[in-house]
């Protein structure tokens, strides 16, 4: 059982930034990564859509012989992973946006979340902010047209810095101090948002979080790969393999899936 996979989706290629953070922390697990690009943005869809979706992703990977699975989708987990934990035997790892920690450490009191519509909407994202944001003000912002540049490749370009500076003008506006990143996709923004935002602006992504409670769900259940053997590494995507090839920045072979 230990040699087997883990398995991670997302809406598209925005969760590879999970996956590395997996990866540098458990290098002798084996993974499969699946990349639903061709549905991608997830935020911008209805909850039993996500769902479904969500459904056919994990059905996939379970398929595969996964032993554990990652829901690599902030709107996903939000939306899908209370029905995915009840309906499979499998845990299942998910990612929400770092509220806690910017509203632990914001001098401020003023926190700026970056995310999609489907994450900002759902009741687990509600629930959460709650819990951590009295006495704060916090500044939602969707970050429509995001998700879909970077599917596309077009990162750095005109277009990404003006919906960038159209998104963040509000929250320097209201003298945030942290921006959380609630798209796994947001972090390949990192740079960019470096270089609009000012130096004192911190900025707070899940990617760490997640491979350390990966580590600790395996460690749990007595799944963790212990056999010193190079990791085996299968990436899959529906949409433009050169595309995810490219922002995994990695020799890997990236598989076309018709799914």
């Amino acid at each position: 059982m230990n040699t087997k996979p883990i398995g991670i989706f997302d809406s598209g290629i925005g969760g590879t930034s999970i996956w590395k953070e997996i990866h540098s922390l458990l290098p002798l697990e084996n993974t499969i990564y699946l990349a639903d690009s061709i549905n991608a943005p997830y935020g911008s869809k209805g909850k039993d859509a996500i769902i479904n979706l969500s459904i056919k992703n994990t059905e996939y990977l379970l398929e595969k012989d996964c032993k554990l699975i990652v829901v690599a989708c902030n709107t996903a987990t939000t939306n899908a992973i209370s029905f995915l934990r009840k309906t499979y035997n499998v845990p299942f790892i998910g990612i929400e946006p770092a509220i806690k920690p910017a509203a632990l450490n914001s001098k401020t009191k003023a926190i700026g979340v970056l995310a999609t519509k489907g994450t900002l909407t759902s009741e687990l994202f509600y629930t959460t902010s709650s819990l951590y944001v009295h006495g704060h003000k916090v500044i939602e912002q969707v970050g429509d047209g995001l998700v879909e540049l970077i599917e596309m490749g077009r990162i750095d370009t005109k277009e990404m810095r003006a919906l960038l500076k159209t998104y963040l003008k509000p929250m320097l506006d209201a003298n945030i101090d942290y921006l959380v990143l609630g798209c796994t996709h947001y972090p390949y923004l990192m740079p960019l948002l470096l270089e609009l935002l000012p130096k004192h602006i911190k900025i707070i992504d899940s990617g760490e979080a997640v491979a350390r409670q990966t580590k600790a769900v395996l460690e749990k259940h007595d799944l963790l790969n212990l056999q010193h053997t190079t990791s085996k590494n299968q990436f899959y995507t529906n949409g433009n393999p050169k595309i995810l090839k490219g922002i995994l920045n990695d020799n890997v072979d990236v598989n076309y899936l018709d799914f």
